[in-house]
């Protein structure tokens, strides 16, 4: 199993969670999904390696944005 973190952008309430979980626990492969409103942190957990760029889409598709690590 793999789990990866990311942080979101824009998120500010329960229903924008609600849409994060949901899109990115659509992208092929993904077991899990947890999202912390406080601090944006989504981890995201897989059978396997899934691409960055997937994770990125569907957060984008739920109307938020990963924020690179600086």
């Amino acid at each position: 199993m793999t789990t990866t973190a990311y942080t979101v952008q824009g998120m500010t309430c329960g229903h924008c969670v609600t849409s994060v979980k949901e899109e990115v626990g659509e992208v092929p492969g993904v077991t899990g999904v947890d999202v912390d409103l406080a601090t944006g942190l989504v981890t995201v957990s897989s059978r396997g390696p899934v691409g960055d760029d997937e994770i990125r889409t569907a957060v984008q598709a739920a109307g938020y944005e990963v924020v690179d690590p600086s």
